[in-house]
């Protein structure tokens, strides 16, 4: 009798193990957003133009920090990962050098901008090589989308492009669980969005700034982009509340005239505008029209 009880629980055990391997993995889908003037190394404007000399240098150094969030994707499990190329021309990042277990994206699109092809079919969200607001001290490379934005305010918060794409991520409910650039930008995004894994590749000393090797900076992007999807539920969408107001404070006057003439656009400076509603992806539509 003990001898057919064993038989049968061992044959249960062998079909729930069976049963166990054939359960298809659990999904973990991946958003990279690579900007290049958060890179390690990179220092003046004209790093990040195509024009420049050393340009060639500093896009094969954007795609190895693209290669290195992937890795770090990968090695806690992601199952998917699309890459968005978020600097400039968005013909950056050289494919050829992407690791191919990732999908990219190239070229402007559409309202998204930086987040274009993000959806709610995500679950987490990586910012690569981003910059700190216009105006920080002792931040390389500080602006703010434009040249032509001096600031942008969203229900009151000054944002770096960071927050503003982290805004975009959590209006389709997906998190921004690591972010990577100069040490401005990474204490920016924490007080913006709250508990996020941040690598500081650099720190600004004026115009200047005291960088780590990129490999380093390769290294350790690799491993806080593998800890943060490793620990998902530590992290939550950035969702500012409803109504929504985005505040645009522009470097020139004709930009805010020019802004004020959308409807709904009300002007509130000088040189600022302000437009408000209560569903989030006007306020995107508003500022992708009116920044360009």
């Amino acid at each position: 009798m003990k001898k057919s009880l064993m038989v049968v629980l061992a044959a249960v055990l062998v079909f729930a193990i069976v049963a166990a391997a054939q359960q298809p993995a659990k999904k973990l889908k991946v958003f990279i957003s690579v900007d290049m003037e958060g890179v390690s190394g990179l220092v003046n404007w004209d790093e990040t133009d195509i024009k420049g000399p050393d340009y060639p240098l500093f896009r094969k150094l954007m795609t190895e920090e693209a290669n290195a969030a992937i890795s770090g994707a990968l090695a806690a499990g992601a199952t998917e990962i699309v890459v968005r190329d978020a600097h400039d021309s968005a013909r950056n990042i050289l494919p050829d050098l992407l690791r191919p277990e990732a999908q990219l994206i190239r070229e402007w699109s559409g309202p998204l901008s930086m987040m274009e092809g993000i959806d709610k079919s995500f679950d987490a969200v990586v910012f690569i090589g981003y910059h700190a607001r216009a105006g920080t001290p002792n931040a390389v490379l500080k602006h703010t989308m434009s040249l032509s934005v001096f600031d942008l305010i969203l229900n009151g918060v000054r944002q770096p492009e960071a927050g503003w794409n982290a805004a975009i991520a959590g209006y389709f409910d997906v998190p921004v669980v690591f972010v990577s650039g100069d040490a401005a930008i990474c204490s920016q995004v924490r007080e913006i969005i709250g508990n996020v894994e941040t690598v500081a590749v650099k720190e600004g000393i004026g115009k200047a700034a005291k960088m780590i090797h990129p490999s380093k900076s390769q290294e350790l992007i690799q491993k806080g982009v593998a800890a943060a999807l490793r620990n998902l539920k530590a992290y939550k969408p950035y969702k500012p509340t409803p109504p929504y107001k985005l505040e645009i404070v522009f470097t020139e006057e004709n930009l805010a005239q020019a802004a004020s003439w959308v409807p709904g656009a009300i002007r509130t400076g000088e040189r600022s505008v302000a437009f408000t509603s209560s569903d989030f992806m006007d306020i995107i539509k508003y500022f992708h029209v009116v920044r360009l």
